[in-house]
Formats: C-alpha cells, structure tokens, sequence
C-alpha cells in the first residue's frame, strides 16, 4: 500500500478518535452543569433564601383551615421548605404525610414542604403547629383566645379556658407597683379605672400599665356622682381624666366606670367610651382584710366572664390580689383585661355599660354588641376547663353570689364614698359600714335594655 494512503488513514483515525473523546468530554461537562444546576435551583437556594428570611410565591404558600372552630386567617398554618441538616435527613425519604423525630411529630407534603406556625386542617382534623413544623399539644394562645390540642395534636373544641377580669378602681396608688409586679410575673392582665386627680402623684403607673399588656380606664377625675351633675360636667370629669393620661403615658383611656356604678345612656353616650359594671364585688373598700378579701373571690361566682371589683389604692386589697393572681391561674383561670375579654366573646363594645361576659348573659342577648359564636354555648360545670370554684349562672342573672344585685363600690345616702376617699380628694386608712345598696333593681346598658 502506498505509503501516502496509509499516512491519510491513520491522520483520520486519530481524528475520529480525539472527536469521540472530546464528545465524552462534553457530555459529561453538560451532565455536570445539569446537575449543579438542579441542586443549586433545588436545595441551595431555597436553603439561603428561607435562612435570609425570604420568601415567594412558589416557596411559602398559606394553607388556612376549613373548621369553623378555627376561623382567623392570620392563625393559618404556612407551608416552609426545608432547611437545614435534619431537613436533608427527611428530604431524603420524601415520604409524604406523618412524621416522628426525637423533637416530635411533623407533616410532610408531597411536594417536600411542612407546615409551621399556625393551625391546619388535615384529613379532617385540625392541628397546631409551631415555628419549627411540630404539632403542639395543650393550650396553644393565639391571640386573646385558647385553644386546647389534645395528646395526639387534634383540636378540642369543647375545652375552653374560663377568663376572669381583674378590675381595679381609684388608683394609681402608693400599692400599685407592687401589684403590677405581681401581674408580670404571671403573665397577667387587669383593668385599671383611675380618678384623674391621682395620674399626676403616679405618673409612671400608667405607662406601665400599657408596657404589661394592662388596659387604663377612667373612673372620673374626682369620684364625683355623676348623675348629680349635668352632662357638661359629666364630659370635662373623663375629658380631664384623659389629659393626665395623655401626659403620663401617651393615651387616653380606652374604658370608663361610673363612680358608685350610677350611671345611664346620657352619660355612656356623652363620655363616648364603655363603661363596665362588675359581676363580682369583692367589697374590699369595707372589709380592709387581706383574707376576706382573697375568701370573696375565691369563693364567689367565678363562672367564665366574670368582671371583678377591687381597689388598689388599699394595701389589703393589693395584698389579697398577690394571693389570688397566681392561685387563680393555677386553677385554670386566664386573666384578662374587659376588652380583651369582650374580643375573645365576639363582642364589639359599644357606648353602653357592660356588667359580665357570662355564656348565659351572652346566649340571652343582653350583652351590647355581641356577634355570636362565642364559647357560649360551652358548659361552665369544671369539665370544659371551668375551675370547680365556679358556680352556676345559668339563669342569665347578674347576681353577686348572695342574691341581690347590688354593684355598691362604697356609696351611702348622701353620695359620699367611704373606700378612703373622701370630698376633697385626700385618701385615709379607713372605710365606713354604711355603705348602700345602689341598684335599683335594673341596669341601664345603654341600648333600651335594662
């Protein structure tokens, strides 16, 4: 064969053979690429971004619950990518549905995403999860409201956390501080009435009010009956009230309280605010016995949406109120301010007078501005999370546990107020016996219903 031929052949299979091998070259650079492209597209950055604290449309989906128990959309679960090194652990299994690690049990979609914060409803059932995608059990808070998740993460709907109002009229006073210690340390609210004239001796207290998630309302500037004077007098009473609040904290008051409860629809309407009553007076102002303090509520009608009389301007009172803030929560009880307490009701309050959030008060329509589809129409019998020191309200009263409905804070038949106070606006140690009844066998909400 001619030299020159056989030169060609070999030159084109040696150029046949580095084509092959570049082509397998290529091939594999290209897989690579793809594949470094699928895990960067796929894992890394979903990883960065969630870290970052971002989110997308395609990532972060919200998943809101279909039961009517659990209806408030901001409570809705969101479905999270995974993250981090235990998520590459479940990533890798990509299994669909239950899971349990040693932190607890999560859910797994099928498109590799949990759910985390929030409630979801799956296959029926509702759950709770946490930040971190695990079903929580117990009482879970959202809100103003509880909701109670049984040992396997299901919702109880026929628990429900009975919710007391602490209310406290005449100060700030020199005892007020330590009480509101006492209310930080248990992660609890109170309702603070206070006389105007007062603010400015104690202009701390009601910025710290607000800083615990306390609410301020106002009891008039001076205790002043205000259905003995008109109503222009009635409106500068709470409208000086609210400059001292306004100086000490920022904010007017939110509430108001008649003084000695005497008060009607001219009033609530010319002070634009509403007014709360009591369903539990503990008549502190008369006792001035730390004991018998603590005895009247302990052993009072503690049905759930009670609204409680004391007084924090007497060192009895605030000593018994150490006593009961802890115990009372230990027995089940949430402690709440009235607003709190009518949100969590479903009530929208209204320039009327409030005396209780009972379930029968609610149910028979004499609460102002309730919507329904509140815990009503649960049992207060102690097995719903009512504790056994409650009793039975179901008659839709609003009796004060001896019979009567007497929402006396102190008042006798001249109108003076014998908690400490006296005319001029000074406090002492003391308190008369002769206080009054002041009902009049009916309370005026405010709306043509007595």
């Amino acid at each position: 064969m001619d030299k020159r031929v056989l030169r060609e052949r070999m030159r084109r299979k040696k150029r046949q053979m580095m084509i092959r091998h570049y082509t397998k070259i290529g091939l594999c650079v290209i897989g690579m690429i793809l594949a470094v492209v699928f895990v960067v597209r796929g894992i890394i950055i979903p990883i960065a971004h969630h870290v970052a604290g971002g989110g997308s449309s395609d990532q972060t989906v919200q998943a809101q619950a279909d039961t009517e128990e659990v209806q408030a959309n901001s409570d809705a679960a969101v479905r999270q990518p995974l993250k981090g090194k235990s998520d590459t652990d479940k990533i890798a299994a990509m299994t669909a549905g239950w899971h349990e690690d040693a932190n607890g049990k999560w859910y797994q979609n099928t498109d590799g995403t949990y759910f985390s914060n929030g409630f979801q409803d799956i296959d029926g059932v509702t759950y709770s999860f946490d930040e971190n995608g695990y079903i929580q059990t117990g009482w879970v808070e959202k809100g103003v409201k509880d909701y109670y998740f049984n040992e396997d993460g299901s919702y109880d709907p026929s628990k429900v956390r009975p919710m007391l109002a602490l209310t406290f009229d005449d100060g700030p006073g020199e005892y007020t501080d330590e009480l509101l210690d006492c209310l930080e340390q248990n992660n609890a609210h109170a309702t603070f009435f206070m006389l105007g004239q007062n603010v400015s001796s104690y202009p701390d207290a009601p910025k710290r009010m607000l800083e615990l998630g306390c609410e301020i309302g106002s009891h008039s500037w001076d205790h002043t009956q205000l259905t003995t004077i008109d109503l222009d007098a009635v409106a500068k009473q709470f409208s000086d009230t609210d400059d001292a609040l306004i100086q000490a904290c920022g904010q007017a008051a939110s509430v108001a309280r008649a003084p000695y409860g005497d008060g009607n629809s001219d009033i609530y309407n010319t002070v634009n605010k509403p007014f709360f009553m009591w369903s539990l007076d503990t008549e502190d102002w008369k006792l001035l016995d730390a004991d018998a303090d603590y005895s009247a509520v302990m052993n009072g009608d503690l049905t759930d949406g009670t609204i409680i009389l004391m007084h924090d301007i007497h060192e009895p009172s605030v000593k018994a109120a150490l006593r009961l803030i802890p115990d009372l929560i230990a027995q089940g009880y949430k402690l709440v301010t009235v607003s709190e307490m009518a949100e969590a009701k479903n009530v929208t309050l209204q320039n009327a007078c409030y005396v209780d959030f009972w379930p029968s008060t609610l149910s028979n329509g004499d609460v102002p501005g309730y919507q329904g589809g509140s815990d009503a129409a649960a049992s207060t019998d102690g097995t719903d999370g009512t504790s056994d020191a409650s009793t039975d309200s179901s008659d839709g009263s609003t009796d004060s546990s001896d019979g009567s409905e007497d929402y006396s804070d102190g008042s006798s038949d001249d109108g003076s107020y014998d908690d400490g106070s006296s005319d001029d606006g000074s406090y002492d140690d003391g308190s008369s016996d002769d206080s009054e009844d002041y009902s009049d066998d009916s309370v005026d909400y405010g709306d043509g219903t007595e």
